[in-house]
Formats: C-alpha cells, sequence, structure tokens
C-alpha cells in the first residue's frame, strides 16, 4: 500500500498552522494603528477581507490536513480551491496595493504569507495529481478482478457460445 500524502505539504501546513495566528495578530495592530488615516471605502475592504481569511483560512487548513494525512480527495481539492482562489488573491492584494499605505512589518508578513500560499498551491496540486492517478488505477484493477470473476471458468456452457436448442 502505497502512501500518497505529501511530507513537503504536511510541514508547510504545520508550519503556517503556527505562523497564522502571529500574522492575524500584526495584521490587526496594524490595522488598528493605521485605522483613522485610511478612507472610508479602505476601511470595509480591510474590515471585509479580515473576516474573510480568518474564516477561510481555518476552513483551509483543516481541509489540507484531512485531505492530506487521509489521502482523500474531496478535501484535498477543496483545500487547494480556497488557497488558490480567495486565500491567494487576498494576500496578494494586501501585499501590493499601496493606497493601504502598508507598513513594512506588515508587508514582510504577508510576504512570508503568500509564500506558503504559493508553496501550497503547487505542492497541493501534485500531491492531488497523484492521488488521483493511483486512485483511478486502483479502480480499474478494481473492476478487473471483479469482471474476471464474473466471467465463467473454461468448459462451463455460457449463454454468448450459444447452448442451443
Amino acid at each position: 500500500c502505497e502512501i500518497l500524502s505529501s511530507l513537503p505539504l504536511q510541514m508547510s501546513l504545520y508550519f503556517n498552522v503556527y505562523f497564522f495566528p502571529f500574522w492575524w495578530l500584526v495584521t490587526v495592530a496594524i490595522l488598528y494603528l493605521k485605522y483613522p488615516a485610511l478612507s472610508d471605502y479602505y476601511k470595509f475592504i480591510l474590515v471585509t477581507i479580515m473576516i474573510l481569511v480568518s474564516l477561510t483560512e481555518l476552513i483551509r487548513l483543516y481541509l489540507g490536513y484531512v485531505g492530506n494525512l487521509l489521502e482523500k480527495v474531496p478535501e484535498l481539492a477543496g483545500f487547494w480551491l480556497l488557497t488558490l482562489l480567495p486565500q491567494l488573491p487576498v494576500i496578494l492584494f494586501l501585499l501590493f496595493n499601496e493606497g493601504l499605505k502598508i507598513h513594512s512589518l506588515e508587508r514582510a508578513f504577508h510576504i512570508i504569507f503568500a509564500a506558503f500560499l504559493s508553496f501550497q498551491v503547487v505542492a497541493a496540486f501534485f500531491t492531488l495529481r497523484r492521488m488521483v492517478n493511483t486512485l483511478a488505477s486502483r479502480f480499474r484493477l478494481t473492476e478487473f478482478h471483479r469482471l474476471e470473476e464474473q466471467r465463467p471458468g473454461p468448459g462451463v456452457p455460457s449463454l454468448a457460445t450459444g447452448s442451443g436448442s
């Protein structure tokens, strides 16, 4: 029985679990400090992003752990999609939008978080592809063995050969 889970992906998830609370605290603290200087629409956008990232990250990390360790394709695919679609673009928005008045400490934490997300997108893609290919091969072999068992043995008349009347 081949192990399909990815050690580099699991290590990245492990470190991400410990990094995320620090990222969240630094981001909220700096948001609190620069909140009065921001325009109204950036205030709304940043608060919405913090809520979205916080909820999505908890779900994303859970799906990553379950999908990778238990070799479950749907959970790992959900992890990959949540990483690729909402998380990575949002972090890149926080990293590169100069209208947010980005602090240097905040930029450093966003760069680390973006690196985690970028690595996890690539690692999860290759892990997911390997899992799907292996599970498809196992399914084909199981179907082949099931058909072999249903086929009549030698010397047994079959309806296909025509036991004529």
